[in-house]
């Protein structure tokens, strides 16, 4: 009986590799937790390959290769299921993002790359790369503009946001570029496309106060945290893991604005740096 054939890079190369995947396991008449096992990963995580949402590294496709009796199919086609216009910290992520159902992020010191402007993003970038080419800065804006493009659909995925007041205020490019962002932010949220919250400063302590935290949920696999700091991000799977992570995002709404009370402190403080920008 012939193998399957090597994946073609261009028609979507991580869903056709879980499929490829989910077809091996099952005829090796293996659930996706005995399949785990020898991986030392969870079932949800065989599940979450299976389905696309997580990338096949390496190592583990080349045991997945000697457990199935594949040979070499799955690290054959890893690298190129792997391929990603993102950096490798949040290439994961990003990916996982685009086939989520709904998204839920606490942004503590920038606008989420999803709502994020083209002259915001790049002066973020800028900001992050200082000595970058201006044709890798370029490359990295328009990835997080074709992200965007996610919320060209007007249900899918629901996105809801909870900005610290931090974000607000920090004044990323200028008020000219700060008074854009805050209106595309605002936009979103008018056309009910967007949830969105602002937890200000006089909130005091939070559950969240020591990072960003994104939540991401799916049709056909287990939920999904990232956190990121620094030139890194992580994926967590594990679901008491991520049950705690949820009762902090609920807890961090619970204690922010209301949606109409941030939309209108959003778009004051728009307001306020358009003036900024107006004066000699």
């Amino acid at each position: 009986m012939p193998g399957p054939k090597d994946l073609d890079p261009s028609t979507s190369p991580r869903a056709l590799l879980g499929a490829e995947l989910r077809h091996a396991r099952e005829n090796a008449g293996l659930s996706q937790r005995e399949l785990g096992e020898p991986l030392f990963v969870s079932a949800s995580f065989i599940g979450q390959l299976e389905s696309g949402t997580r990338r096949m590294q390496p190592d583990v496709a080349r045991r997945i290769d000697e457990i199935l009796g594949t040979n070499g199919f799955f690290e054959r086609n890893c690298l190129a299921a792997n391929k990603s216009r993102y950096p490798d910290h949040f290439a994961e992520a990003a990916e996982a993002e685009a086939v989520a159902t709904t998204i839920r992020e606490y942004a503590p010191l920038l606008i989420p790359g999803l709502l994020q402007t083209e002259a915001y993003a790049r002066a973020v970038f800028r900001g992050g790369r200082p000595t970058a080419t201006d044709d890798a800065i370029n490359e990295l804006v328009a990835a997080r503009l074709e992200r965007s493009r996610l919320l060209d659909d007007p249900t899918s995925p629901m996105v809801w946001t909870v900005l610290d007041e931090a974000v607000l205020r920090r004044k990323v490019g200028g008020a000219s570029v700060m008074s854009e962002a805050l209106r595309h932010v605002a936009t979103f949220a008018r056309n009910r496309r967007v949830i969105m919250q602002v937890m200000p400063f006089d909130a005091g302590a939070h559950m969240t106060d020591e990072g960003a935290l994104k939540l991401m949920s799916f049709p056909d696999a287990p939920p999904v945290a990232y956190l990121q700091a620094l030139g890194t991000g992580q994926l967590q799977d594990d679901p008491a893991t991520v049950a705690r992570y949820e009762l902090a995002y609920h807890l961090l709404a619970a204690g922010a604005l209301s949606p109409r009370e941030s939309l209108a402190l959003v778009a004051s403080v728009a307001e306020d740096y358009s003036h900024e920008d107006q004066q000699p």
